[in-house]
């Protein structure tokens, strides 16, 4: 998995280089490549960006500049993702889905945003994080390298990635390591039994109550009635 980065700051990418990420990076499972927009400028002063026709605050990255920068790096295995408030949120579905590409291109906007033009031109797909504004793309376009890289073969252990929130629509269910007792709170039993059969089935009622108890809205009737019946009966046993 290649992904090329169309960004005005690539300094700021120094934090994925670390952990996860960045081991995968030194072991060639992803190639993360980041070009700098301003080395496409003809401007002397390297400037990228001019005052919206219209008039308006701030200023508006060139169509030329960025057209210039994504030609430098477009194959025919390319799919182009512009981070934007505008574009469609990013969930586990979409990062899975984008987990299949072979090179994906992210160009980050600043400023006031980007010549509609040259979107228009060359953008695939749009993809926000979340329904709030950002100075950049840079931080939405790590989000989105991190996500995708934990699903490329060779990145995480496949058990790792199944079992997290999300990737069997519940939320994943409660974890626990050493001490066995804590501030006077222990270890659920089930736990502690060697019972694989008993944990697997106590982690899939688990994931649904706390689906339930986090996100009920993204469960059916069906599901919610079955969280309350198992909620019922952990506090008759006395585990909740």
């Amino acid at each position: 998995m290649k992904f090329t980065v169309l960004t005005l700051f690539p300094e700021m990418f120094e934090t994925i280089n670390h952990s996860i990420i960045g081991r995968a990076s030194k072991n060639k499972k992803i190639e993360i490549n980041l070009v700098n927009i301003r080395d496409f400028s003809d401007d002397k002063h390297k400037h990228v960006d001019d005052t919206p026709y219209g008039g308006g605050a701030g200023m508006v990255i060139r169509p030329d500049v960025v057209y210039k920068a994504y030609k430098s790096v477009k194959n025919k295995e390319s799919k182009l993702i512009y981070l934007s408030p505008k574009g469609r949120n990013l969930n586990q579905e979409k990062v899975k889905e984008l987990s299949k590409e072979k090179n994906i291109i992210l160009l980050c906007g600043h400023y006031e945003g980007i010549d509609q033009r040259v979107l228009d031109e060359i953008v695939d797909e749009e993809i926000s994080i979340g329904e709030y504004i950002l100075t950049g793309g840079e931080l939405p376009a790590m989000v989105l390298i991190d996500s995708i890289s934990r699903y490329v073969e060779g990145v995480l252990n496949e058990e790792s990635v199944q079992d997290e929130s999300f990737s069997n629509k519940y939320l994943e269910y409660p974890q626990y390591t050493r001490p066995e007792t804590f501030n006077g709170k222990k270890v659920p039993e089930i736990l502690l039994s060697g019972n694989h059969k008993k944990i697997d089935d106590w982690r899939k009622e688990q994931s649904l109550i706390e689906t339930y108890k986090k996100r009920p809205d993204i469960l059916n009737k069906e599901e919610i009635e079955m969280a309350k019946e198992l909620i019922n009966k952990n506090i008759m046993k006395g585990e909740n």
